[in-house]
């Protein structure tokens, strides 16, 4: 009776019951475009964070506690020349998941993509189709196709982190995207030949058999590592621990990747904290492998064993 009544009420007051799995804050920073009416940058940031908020990227459906917090920041650093409301800049996407039993959130995504460019007129409305990604304006379709290749992104790596390989359905979708970006001559980030380290490259390594276990490492550091901290550290910390030697044999056999920097950009603050409390031992068996893999940290790392 209970659940016929509350069921009543959700449909009584017009409640969704197809819950958007995202919580994004999108911001817009347009300090260094000069010409265009600041209110149009506004515009822009409400309907993008209207984008990803309602729309219904999966088949499952999420409660507001449930929603997967993220942050886009696009910052728009000059006009495209001969192109009406057309834009170049690079977008900032971070993303988090919590903890299991605290009030800890991990970070899934932290990434800065330097190839954004767009054409955007006040009051555009943001669309986007799965299965027609390029329209017949392509820089017009290439901005939702990146903030939507992002939210795939985001979704797949959530769900991996809670049950192994579940994000398999969001990754093909961004890969889907990338195989049929937007082509015009100010876009680039979608191509094998643009870049070692774009977008084409983060998808095709994360779905690629030859950094399969890196999802394997993906799952275990959250769901067996940091969701058992809190009941069972010793166990939590071992599992940690044992994934490292993993990580320098997938990086040994494909050096210097995207995906393993992409990895390491979202995990090297938590990374830090957690070797700060590790025995001095294990600590310097970790650190001499994370020299290796996140160069850009190795400097932090080097401070702990101090």
């Amino acid at each position: 009776m209970k659940q016929i009544w509350l069921l009543t009420i959700l449909i009584l007051s017009g409640y969704s019951l197809q819950a958007q799995e995202l919580n994004a804050k999108v911001t817009v920073i347009a300090d260094q475009v000069q010409g265009t009416d600041p209110k149009v940058f506004k515009t822009l940031e409400q309907s993008l964070t209207e984008f990803i908020n309602t729309r219904k990227w999966g088949n499952d459906n999420f409660d507001s506690k449930e929603k997967i917090d993220c942050n886009l920041t696009l910052i728009i650093n000059k006009n495209i020349e001969g192109v009406e409301g057309g834009f170049q800049g690079r977008i900032s996407i971070q993303a988090t998941r919590p903890v299991f039993n605290t009030s800890y959130t991990s970070s899934l995504v932290n990434f800065i993509d330097k190839d954004v460019a767009f054409k955007y007129i006040q009051f555009q409305p943001i669309e986007f189709n799965d299965n027609r990604v390029a329209g017949n304006d392509a820089l017009i379709s290439n901005l939702p196709a990146i903030v939507a290749y992002y939210c795939y992104i985001i979704l797949g790596l959530d769900y991996d982190s809670f049950a192994f390989k579940s994000g398999t359905d969001f990754f093909s979708k961004a890969q889907n995207i990338a195989n049929n970006a937007p082509e015009f001559k100010a876009i680039s980030g979608w191509k094998a030949t643009e870049s070692q380290r774009n977008r084409f490259w983060l998808i095709d390594q994360i779905v690629n058999v030859r950094f399969a276990e890196m999802r394997d490492v993906f799952y275990k550091y959250h769901r067996q590592g940091m969701d058992l901290m809190s009941s069972d550290s010793e166990t939590a910390r071992n599992t940690i621990n044992s994934l490292f030697p993993i990580l320098q044999k997938i990086n040994n056999e494909n050096p210097s990747s995207m995906w393993m920097q992409f990895f390491f950009n979202a995990k090297s603050e938590e990374l830090q904290n957690f070797l700060a409390e590790t025995p001095m031992p294990d600590k310097q068996k970790i650190i001499q492998i994370l020299s290796v893999l996140d160069v850009s940290n190795a400097g932090k790392y080097a401070e702990l064993l101090r």
